[in-house]
C-alpha cells in the first residue's frame, strides 16, 4: 500500500471514487453531503494497493484544530491496517500547518479504531446524514 497526497486531478478523482463508493453507495450518504464545499480548502490524500484507490482522507484546519474528515477504506482493503495508514498522513499534513490538536467526527462504530490511534469522545452522540457520530480529540505533543 502506499499513501499519496493529492496533487493532481487524477488523484483527486480516485479519492472521490473511494469516497462515493463507501459513502454513497455503501453508506447511502447523499452525493450532495459527501462532496461539499469545503474540497477546494482541504489536502486530500489517498491510498493505493497496487495502483488501485483503496481509501482516502481529508484534513483541513479549522478554528486552530486540524479536522480529519471523509476517512474511508475500500472493502477490499478494510482490516489491512490502511486506516491508519491514511489517519497517520492527515496526523502528518496538520501536523505540518502547525496545529496542536486534531479533531474529527467519528461514526459510532468506529470509536474503539480511533480510540487505538489516541482519540477521545469528546461529544454527546450526533446524527450526520443519518449515521450515528461522536466528535473526538486528540493533542499532539
Amino acid at each position: 500500500m502506499e499513501i499519496k497526497q493529492v496533487t493532481t486531478k487524477e488523484q483527486l478523482e480516485d479519492a472521490y471514487f473511494v469516497r462515493k463508493t463507501v459513502f454513497v453507495d455503501e453508506q447511502q450518504v447523499p452525493l450532495e453531503e459527501e462532496i461539499d464545499q469545503h474540497e477546494n480548502e482541504a489536502a486530500h490524500v489517498v491510498l493505493y494497493d497496487e495502483e488501485q484507490p483503496a481509501g482516502a482522507g481529508r484534513v483541513r484546519v479549522v478554528d486552530g484544530y486540524g479536522k480529519l474528515e471523509r476517512i474511508c477504506v475500500m472493502k477490499s482493503t478494510r482490516k489491512k491496517g490502511a486506516g491508519k495508514v491514511i489517519v497517520n498522513k492527515l496526523e502528518e499534513l496538520a501536523t505540518k500547518q502547525g496545529v496542536k490538536k486534531l479533531k474529527l467526527n467519528a461514526q459510532t462504530h468506529a470509536i474503539p479504531f480511533y480510540g487505538k490511534l489516541g482519540y477521545e469522545v469528546i461529544s454527546e452522540e450526533f446524527m450526520d446524514a443519518g449515521i450515528p457520530h461522536v466528535t473526538m480529540l486528540k493533542e499532539l505533543n
